[in-house]
């Protein structure tokens, strides 16, 4: 048998190695080294991918727990009750003239002129449904006539419109006159 091995034959056989695989480095060059590099981490990130794989096959495996108890969904509304549900939000007809008032409030809070407006009433035996059209002439900032426009459709959810329109004199000129028109879906008895 052999002689054990010192610990001074073990420092030598450690550098040797060292040397070795130093000087084998330099004759592969750094591509080579880099791609080596590369090969081992590959290597290195499969070992740890693939046992995460393996755990995540068998949780995928497992059948999913029944639900104690199944949650269904509400049936969808009759047609009375849509036609109910219609009739509710529309507004009242009797009020139509302080929905027009609510309008020229929420101008002069906007800080527009508002000139006088044109109303035309009108009824759909059909449906048993009143509008009102306000057709309203106003001027100032275009930012502050569309504060104004949603602001009234906010206001009264019975509320459309229509059709706006813009003009303005001269492109340095910051008012604009605007035409908005309103529709307002009214009441007309019970529905």
């Amino acid at each position: 048998m052999g002689k054990p091995m010192s610990t001074t034959d073990i420092k030598v056989d450690v550098a040797t190695f060292v040397l070795r695989a130093r000087l084998l480095l330099v004759r592969l060059g750094a591509p080579a080294c880099i791609a080596l590099a590369l090969c081992l981490a590959g290597a290195a990130a499969w070992g740890w991918l693939l046992p995460q794989r393996a755990a995540q096959a068998r949780l995928m495996a497992q059948p999913l727990p029944t639900p104690t108890s199944l949650v269904t969904a509400p049936p969808p509304p009759s047609a009375n009750q849509n036609l109910a549900g219609f009739y509710e939000v529309l507004g009242e007809k009797r009020y139509a003239e302080q929905q027009v008032k609510v309008l020229f409030d929420l101008a002069a809070k906007n800080n527009l002129t508002l000139s006088l407006g044109e109303y035309k009433a009108g009824y759909d035996k059909a449906s048993r449904v009143s509008t009102y059209q306000i057709i309203l002439p106003v001027k100032g900032p275009y930012q502050s006539i569309w504060q104004f426009a949603m602001q009234g459709l906010r206001e009264m959810p019975f509320a459309s419109l229509d059709d706006i329109g813009f003009r303005r004199e001269s492109i340095a000129e910051s008012t604009v006159e605007a035409r908005l028109r309103f529709t307002l879906y009214l009441k007309d008895g019970e529905p």
